[in-house]
């Protein structure tokens, strides 16, 4: 009995299907990889097969012809090969933007964790955990002899002479318009440092479409060449450290859990070793937060209160739903024409409403209901609505929380189950 007690809060199958979406995550990426592949082989054979003559250059008095129109049939750079280059480019341009361009485009570019709702199948051979600095989370873009951090809403939080890739006009900082970096860090307030949680790009090598078991390796073993590890200097203004980062078995889970660390935990970050670089909200990397290792576990209202009922801000559709910020979004209910016209409500809005005690209902994993109250619009500097995760990990909290004795049974099943199969495979 005792131990269906333990394995059941973790389990959840009523209220998540983050699994479900893990993999389909898992096989699109890998589909993609698959695809560059064949774009790229494809592209080889041909420019090898092609005669010389092909390339010689034409009469004076005819047309040239270009790459493209010698072999129609090909694409010279794989899709996603182009949305790499893009992505760096955009954030290289964007880091020139000023006011509502800036916040609105810096917004939507963060890779933002889900919040567990599950524990994740194979946590402990697939994934990483560390502990979340607690701090305002950004986006460090290091160009053109400066260094720019932005906030998750898309506002500036500091622009600074840095030691990372041209981040500072000296004699010895490369002024090519390509040495760029572009950091995902937290600023941690009491001690003035950037920790990078991860690296996106590094002296214009895009690391996107790498997975999050390079990008690690990489941002540690590249760092501290730079210098930008040491103590602040004329040349740079804030120190940038690196988190320890632990495989998540029983040992690196009680590490990050329980272990010392230079600053303010505020919960653990999971990561799948697998998992490429991508914005907006992601099952691969998750949060969780228990009261042993956050300060904040519920939310706060604006006065710093934790709220008699749980609180979510929701995104008014032009059809009236109230969504998410998810893609797709979920829909947690729908304001009736009459109330729009007389709140003066847009499409766009974000609205924060209280869960009333008739609280959150599901049928076969879905929400099928949400009790709402409407309370009015959050802060303006409020960039988008709750995800679905977040709002689903707070109810939880506030009824059965997971509980990290959850995450550490579920890894034990993990590795009997494991362990049961290679015996079979074995004896097979």
């Amino acid at each position: 009995m005792a131990t269906h007690e333990l394995r059941r809060p973790f389990k959840r199958p009523a209220i998540s299907d983050q699994q479900r979406r893990r993999e389909i995550s898992l096989q699109r990426q890998a589909q993609n990889r698959r695809d560059a592949q064949h774009q790229a082989r494809c592209l080889a054979s041909t420019i090898l097969t092609l005669q010389p003559a092909q390339y010689e250059p034409a009469e004076p008095d005819l047309q040239p012809q270009s790459e493209t129109e010698l072999i129609p049939e090909l694409e010279i750079e794989s899709q996603e090969q182009r949305r790499d280059l893009r992505d760096i480019d955009d954030v290289i341009q964007a880091s020139r933007l000023k006011g509502v361009e800036a916040r609105q485009w810096f917004a939507k570019q963060l890779m933002l964790p889900e919040w567990m709702i599950d524990v994740p199948e194979r946590l402990n051979t697939d994934w990483y955990v560390f502990a979340r600095p607690a701090g305002k989370r950004c986006f460090v873009v290091s160009s053109n002899g400066t260094t720019i951090s932005r906030l998750r809403n898309g506002s500036m939080l500091h622009r600074f002479p840095s030691a990372l890739p041209n981040g500072a006009r000296t004699s010895k900082s490369s002024q090519s318009g390509q040495s760029y970096c572009i950091l995902d860090c937290i600023f941690h307030e009491p001690d003035q440092t950037y920790y990078v949680i991860d690296m996106v790009c590094w002296a214009g090598m895009s690391l996107y479409e790498c997975t999050t078991e390079f990008r690690f390796f990489w941002l540690n073993s590249k760092l501290v060449e730079t210098g930008a590890c040491d103590v602040p200097s004329s040349y740079h203004k804030f120190r940038f450290s690196t988190v320890p980062i632990y495989n998540c078995d029983q040992e690196g889970l009680n590490a990050a859990y329980t272990g010392p660390v230079p600053y303010v935990k505020d919960g653990l970050l999971f990561c799948n070793k697998h998992a490429h670089y991508q914005s907006g909200n992601t099952p691969l990397m998750l949060v969780w937060k228990d009261e042993n290792c956050s300060q904040y576990v519920i939310d706060t209202d604006s006065k710093g209160q934790v709220p008699n009922k749980q609180q979510v801000v929701l995104e008014l559709l032009f059809d009236g739903k109230l969504a998410t910020s998810d893609d797709p979004p979920v829909i947690f209910g729908c304001l009736n024409e009459d109330f729009i016209q007389k709140t003066g409500l847009q499409a766009g809005n974000l609205l924060r409403f209280a869960i009333s005690d008739g609280g959150l209902s599901f049928v076969d994993g879905k929400l099928e209901k949400a009790d709402l109250h409407y309370l009015g619009k959050p802060n303006r500097a409020r960039a988008f609505a709750d995800s679905y995760s977040k709002v689903i990990f707070q109810y939880t909290v506030r009824h059965s929380s997971l509980r990290i004795e959850h995450i550490y049974a579920s890894m034990s099943l993990s590795s009997e189950q494991g362990n049961k199969i290679s015996d079979l495979d074995m004896a097979g």
